[in-house]
C-alpha cells in the first residue's frame, strides 16, 4: 500500500530546506583542500579524499616525508607471509649457491684427477716417487704435447720442470735417499767443460733409475730446442739471443705486440746448460744399462754433429761403439773392425747395440759426404741382420666369448685399478731375433744404401768390382766403382717392397712394428719419388737434344720419335704407388687415433 502523498511532499520539504541551509553555512565558511578542518579528521575517508601533497606544512620537510612514505610502503608490502617467503627464498638461494659451487670443485678435482690419470697411464711415474715429484713430471709430459692453437711447445717451461724434478731427485731429503758418489771418499767430481760428474744410483730400484735416465734425457731436448737462449736476470722471462741487445747483437729483432721488453745482453744468462753436460751426467752415472748409455752417447754424438763438430762427433760414435764391445759376453772377440766400423761376417754374437752403434756411425759418415766408409758398414750392418736367428711365433691365445656384463666389469676395473709400472725394456747385451720390426730397420738400412749409391758416381776400389743390388749382399765391404744410379733405384724399390709388405701384414695391436714400417715406408717412397724425378729430368733433357740434332739433319729430320721413355713410364707408377701408400698411411693413422682412448685406459 503506497503512502499517502501529502506525507511524501512533506518530506520532501524537509530534505531540501536542510540542503539549502548547508550551502548557507558553506559559503559563510569555506573549507579549503589545503587545510585540515576539524571536519577533515573526523570525518570518514569516503566522503571527501584527503590529499597530503598538496598541504603546505609538507612542503618544507621532503625528506621526513619521502621517508615516511618509503617506510609505508614497506610496512604495506612486506607482510607477514610475504616475510617469511623471502626469508626461505634466501636460505634457498645460499643452500643451492653453496651446492652449485660444491659441484664445480667436484667436478673439477674430477677433470683434473681424469687428466692426470691419463698422462700417467701415457707415461707411467716410478712408484716410490712423491707425489710432487709425480706430479711435476705429468705437467712436464703434457705440455710436451703441442698448444692446440698455436701449435707451439714451450720448452723453456718443460725444461724447468724437468729441472725440478732432477733436484728433487737428487735431494737425499726427497727423493734421493741411498744416492752416493761414484768416489765416496772424493765426494763429488767435477768435469772440465761438463761440470758436474753423475752419481752412484745402484742402490735404486730400477723404476726410479729408469725415471731419472728418462728425465735426465728430456731436459737434454728441451737444452737442445732451447740452444742459445737467453734468461733475463730481471723479469725472469726467456728470450731468443737474436731479441737480446747488446754488443754480440747490434740489430735485435723486435718482439712482438705485448711482449715484455727486450732484455740487455749484461742482464742475461743462458736458460739451460749445454746438451752435451746432461748427457754426460748419463754418461759418467754408475747404475744405468749399457742400453741407456749408448742412447746418451748417440744423441750427444748428433748433438755434436748438429752443431758441427763432426771431429768430435765421430769420437763421442766410437765411445758408443765401445760401450756396445764392453757388455758383449766373454769370448765374443773380433765382433767389429774398431778402425773401420765394419760387423764381423763370421761372428756370432752381435748384439742389438753393436747394430745400433754402427748403423749410427754409417749415418755419421753418410752426413759428412764420407760415402765410401758409410757404404761398407750399412752393407754389413745389413748383413749382419739377415743372419740373426728367426723369431718365433707368438703362441695364438683364443679369446673365450664372454658377455656384456662381464666385459663392461673388466673395463670398470681396468679403469679403476691401478696399473703395474711397464717392465724394464731389454738391455740391448743379447743377440736380437728377426722379428717383424727388424725386418723394418732392414728396409731402412736399404733405402740407405739405395741413396748412397744414388747420390755418387764413383765409390772406392777397384773397376771391375760387383756393384751391390737390392737382391744379393756381397760378401765383401762395398768394393767397386759405379755410378749406380740403376743400382740404387734397386735397393730404394725393394726398401719400398719390404716396408709395405710388412706394414700390411703387420697386426692391429702390434703398434711398434706399424710405426717403424710407417716411417720406413714413408721416407723410402720419397726417395723413390727424387730419384725418379732426377731420371725423368736427365731423360728429357736427353731426348730434347737428340730431337734437335735430329731436326738439324736433313736426313733424319723426319724421324723424331713421340714414345714415352723409360723414366716417364716409372713415374707414372710412382705416382700410383704414392696414392696406394697415402691411402694405408691414412688408414693406418685413422686406426691409430680411434685406438688412442682404449690404449690409454685398457693397454697396449
Amino acid at each position: 500500500m503506497l503512502p499517502p502523498r501529502s506525507s511524501l511532499k512533506l518530506s520532501s520539504r524537509i530534505y531540501q530546506s536542510s540542503i539549502v541551509q548547508s550551502l548557507k553555512k558553506a559559503r559563510s565558511n569555506p573549507r579549503l583542500f589545503t587545510q585540515k578542518s576539524q571536519l577533515l579528521l573526523v570525518s570518514s575517508s569516503k566522503q571527501r579524499p584527503q590529499l597530503p601533497f598538496l598541504h603546505p606544512g609538507c612542503q618544507g620537510r621532503p625528506s621526513q616525508y619521502n621517508q615516511n612514505q618509503f617506510q609505508a610502503q614497506i610496512v604495506r608490502l612486506l607482510t607477514t607471509d610475504r616475510t617469511q617467503f623471502i626469508k626461505d627464498q634466501i636460505k634457498l638461494g645460499i643452500k643451492f649457491t653453496v651446492i652449485g659451487w660444491a659441484l664445480i670443485g667436484l667436478v673439477s678435482v674430477i677433470v683434473f684427477g681424469i687428466k692426470a690419470e691419463a698422462v700417467d697411464r701415457r707415461h707411467p711415474s716410478p712408484p716410490e716417487w712423491t707425489f710432487v715429484t709425480k706430479f711435476t713430471y705429468r705437467s712436464a709430459k703434457s705440455q710436451e704435447e703441442p698448444n692446440e692453437e698455436t701449435g707451439l711447445v714451450d720448452w723453456t717451461c718443460i725444461g724447468d720442470l724437468y729441472r725440478q724434478i732432477i733436484e728433487r731427485l737428487e735431494d737425499p731429503a726427497i727423493d734421493g735417499a741411498g744416492l752416493q758418489p761414484i768416489l765416496k771418499e772424493e765426494g763429488d767430481i767435477y768435469l772440465d767443460g761438463v761440470g758436474k760428474a753423475g752419481l752412484d744410483i745402484s742402490a735404486k730400484s730400477e723404476p726410479w733409475r729408469r725415471g731419472y735416465y728418462q728425465c735426465l734425457m728430456d731436459l737434454a731436448k728441451a737444452a737442445e730446442n732451447r740452444d742459445g737462449w737467453l734468461l733475463d736476470t730481471m723479469s725472469l722471462e726467456a728470450f731468443a739471443p737474436q731479441s737480446v741487445v747488446g754488443p754480440s747483437n747490434p740489430a735485435p729483432i723486435p718482439l712482438g705486440p705485448g711482449s715484455p721488453a727486450a732484455p740487455l745482453e749484461e742482464n742475461c744468462i743462458p736458460v739451460f746448460d749445454s746438451p752435451a753436460t746432461y748427457y754426460m751426467k748419463i754418461l759418467t752415472t754408475s747404475g744405468f744399462t749399457s742400453w741407456q748409455r749408448l742412447n746418451a752417447a748417440l744423441a750427444c754424438a748428433d748433438w755434436l754433429d748438429f752443431k758441427g763438430l763432426s771431429s768430435t762427433a765421430e769420437d763421442m760414435y766410437d765411445w758408443a761403439l765401445d760401450i756396445a764391445m764392453g757388455a758383449l759376453p766373454l769370448g765374443a772377440n773380433n765382433v767389429v773392425d774398431i778402425k773401420t766400423g765394419i760387423i764381423n761376417g763370421n761372428t756370432q754374437h752381435v748384439s742389438s747395440n753393436i747394430l745400433s752403434a754402427t748403423t749410427a756411425l754409417a749415418a755419421h759418415h753418410a752426413r759428412n759426404n764420407n760415402l765410401a766408409a758409410a757404404l761398407p758398414i750399412f752393407l754389413s750392418v745389413l748383413r749382419a741382420r739377415k743372419q740373426l736367428p728367426e723369431s718365433s711365433p707368438p703362441p695364438a691365445t683364443i679369446k673365450q666369448p664372454t658377455g656384456v656384463w662381464s666385459d663392461l666389469a673388466s673395463f670398470i676395473k681396468s679403469v679403476l685399478a691401478a696399473r703395474p709400472f711397464p717392465p724394464p725394456p731389454p738391455s740391448g747385451d743379447e743377440v736380437p731375433t728377426r722379428t717383424p720390426v727388424a725386418i723394418c730397420e732392414e728396409a731402412a738400412i736399404m733405402s740407405n744404401i739405395g741413396e748412397i749409391l744414388f747420390s755418387t758416381t764413383r765409390l772406392f776400389g777397384k773397376d771391375d768390382a760387383e756393384i751391390p743390388s737390392g737382391k744379393s749382399i756381397p760378401t765383401t765391404a762395398a768394393t767397386g766403382h759405379l755410378k749406380s744410379r740403376h743400382a740404387g733405384l734397386s735397393w730404394t724399390r725393394e726398401a719400398v717392397d719390404v716396408a709395405e709388405a710388412t706394414l700390411v701384414a703387420a697386426t692391429a695391436d702390434d703398434a711398434e712394428t706399424r710405426k717403424k714400417c710407417t716411417e720406413c715406408l714413408a721416407v723410402s717412397m720419397e726417395n723413390w719419388s727424387t730419384m725418379v724425378e732426377q731420371m725423368l729430368k736427365d731423360e728429357q733433357d736427353a731426348k730434347a737434344l737428340s730431337e734437335k740434332h735430329a731436326q738439324s739433319s736433313w736426313f733424319w729430320g723426319s724421324g723424331a720419335t713421340t714414345d714415352k721413355g723409360r723414366w716417364e713410364r716409372e713415374s707414372a707408377i710412382v705416382d700410383e704407388r704414392l696414392r696406394s701408400v697415402r691411402r694405408l698411411l691414412l688408414k693406418d693413422e685413422q686406426r691409430k687415433q680411434e685406438k688412442t682412448f682404449l690404449a690409454t685406459f685398457l693397454g697396449d
